[in-house]
């Protein structure tokens, strides 16, 4: 396994394997790397001949007063999983490496980041959107691996592939992972066991809400209520959002119909925690 830090050297390493028609699959990662990201991993080593693992925390995706400095960097631990997974390429560059100078271009998508984490977190899409578009650009890979936790990063990146027609295949893979953070941080609000505690109440909110879609209950001003409540009878917390969306064009539904994403976003002492859940929920005549 080979760790490499300017993009000159990845285009260096990959090139006779691109020219020899070998496949080519690319898992971005900020890091911290876990049993989701080992997934994907395992997923790409099952389909590709090569497979590069990049390990950035990309700096214009956290916005003011967000957590950059205190992002975990666990480059070690990172290293000692993606050898375990046999990946072929660490790609671990410097931010200077990824944004050279005075960086004056940026890679938007339009529309599927006005609503969700996107109205509570400006400029965060456009730093995703560039930096996978970097790493699209870098690596040209046949296909790339992300998890769905984040769903409309998932359907953001999968929009911005097929309208600037990259000839690569987006995959993904479930996993629930994001809460795994609560047992990384110190919360001011509450002891850890009780913030993991609470968090099932999140997953709970969603997995009764799906149910009721499913059982024909469909006015969603009535289903995010009951949400708000459940979440909040379950301790202290400060509520993003908790909303009900068409699952790919991420616009509101006032009345659950079609493919439907159930998604929250919810601060639970000093970690942010978003999860979903995607329920069919029939024609709207139902």
């Amino acid at each position: 396994m080979k760790k490499l830090e300017t993009v000159a050297k990845v285009r260096e390493y990959l090139r006779p394997h691109r020219m020899a028609g070998k496949r080519i699959g690319l898992v971005p990662t900020m890091g911290a790397l876990h049993e989701g990201h080992r997934s994907l991993m395992r997923a790409a080593r099952a389909a590709c001949e090569q497979v590069v693992v990049s390990v950035f925390v990309n700096p214009t995706q956290f916005g003011p007063g967000e957590d950059f400095d205190k992002y975990p960097r666990t480059f070690d631990a990172d290293w000692a999983t993606c050898q375990a997974e046999g990946v072929d390429v660490v790609f671990y560059p410097a931010v200077s490496e990824m944004y050279p100078g005075d960086s004056i271009t940026w890679v938007t998508v339009k529309r599927l980041t006005e609503g969700l984490c996107g109205a509570h977190r400006p400029g965060h899409f456009d730093g995703v959107t560039t930096v996978v578009a970097k790493l699209f650009h870098i690596v040209q890979p046949d296909a790339a691996y992300f998890g769905q936790k984040d769903a409309q990063q998932a359907a953001v990146i999968r929009r911005m592939v097929n309208d600037l027609l990259w000839p690569l295949e987006n995959r993904g893979l479930p996993h629930r992972s994001r809460s795994r953070r609560l047992g990384h941080v110190e919360s001011e609000c509450l002891p850890q066991p009780a913030a993991r505690r609470q968090a099932l109440s999140l997953s709970a909110s969603l997995f009764w809400a799906r149910d009721q879609i499913l059982a024909g209950r469909c006015d969603v001003p009535d289903l995010t209520a009951e949400m708000r409540r459940r979440i909040e009878a379950a301790g202290p917390c400060v509520i993003d959002y908790v909303e009900l969306v068409d699952a790919d064009e991420l616009t509101a539904l006032e009345t659950a119909r079609g493919r439907c994403l159930l998604a929250l976003a919810v601060r639970i002492g000093d970690t942010r925690l978003i999860d979903n859940v995607v329920v069919d929920a029939g024609p709207a005549s139902r």
